[in-house]
């Protein structure tokens, strides 16, 4: 049985690392590069680096003494992540393209997550996994529930709603080619109140590939319920861990004491 896997999501706008509440709400946090740092120290099993940059919609409030270069693209910060970084990393984000994943494979990254674009284009997953093999094409899904109280699966940062659910467009992912889904609860994102167990158990109970969960870890016992409830393969996280130093090394502790099979 493959171990469980702890990892943490960086949220990138325009260079900068920022914390996210409900896909609206964005504070700055530091500089991707410490991060990274940090997070190679403390022995995680993989870094997820998603650009969830617009055109126009962000201006930088760095203060004056700001000392650490901010990076002008997602491919110069993987390269320099990379130089430091000895786990895997996956990046996502705006990707619409086969020439836009090459690039990125060549700076560094192990995998590509695509969302909006899958969507819409869903031959792309295919195109991708053909080219670059189905372990390193993973699927974002971002949902939330809708007036009805239903699951619904929201693209473009979040913003347009599809009319199609969670589990049927994981399903329909899985067989198209993707490796991996990886799950985030818009209602949940920044809430600090635990994953959405419901929408997980949904989407892991219709695939057979592995979903990574995100979305709303407040405290530690959230990672061992998104495995243990929602059957999560790997459990993910983003606010909770820039604040608490050496934080990934007690969640993985805390995970190992539950009796989750994690790598320490």
């Amino acid at each position: 049985m493959l171990k469980k896997r702890l990892i943490p999501c960086l949220l990138l706008q325009n260079g900068q690392l920022v914390k996210s509440i409900g896909f609206k709400e964005y504070q700055i946090v530091g500089n991707p590069k410490i991060a990274i740092q940090f997070f190679n120290a403390w022995a995680v099993d993989e870094i997820i680096f998603l650009d969830i940059s617009k055109t126009g919609d962000y201006t930088t409030l760095l203060r004056k003494d700001y000392n650490y270069k901010t990076l002008e693209n997602i491919e110069d910060i993987i390269k320099e992540s990379a130089k430091i970084c000895f786990v895997p990393l996956t990046v996502g984000g705006g990707i619409k393209n086969i020439g836009q994943m090459t690039e990125l494979f060549k700076s560094g990254a192990d995998k590509v997550i695509i969302n909006t674009e899958a969507f819409r284009r869903p031959e792309f997953i295919t195109e991708a996994a053909k080219k670059f093999g189905s372990q390193a094409i993973v699927v974002s899904i971002d949902a939330k529930k809708n007036v009805k109280g239903e699951y619904e699966v929201f693209i473009d940062h979040g913003q347009e709603a599809t009319g199609v659910g969670p589990a049927e467009w994981a399903k329909k992912a899985g067989l198209m080619g993707a490796g991996e889904i990886f799950l985030t609860s818009i209602d949940k994102d920044g809430s600090l109140q635990g994953y959405d167990l419901e929408l997980l158990k949904k989407v892991t109970e219709e695939v057979k590939i592995p979903v990574i969960a995100c979305g709303g870890v407040g405290k530690w016992q959230d990672l061992v319920d998104g495995v243990n409830v929602g059957g999560a393969s790997a459990v993910s996280a983003a606010n909770i861990f820039h604040f608490t130093e050496q934080s990934t090394k007690q969640a993985k502790k805390h995970m190992k004491d539950a009796g989750l099979d994690v790598r320490i």
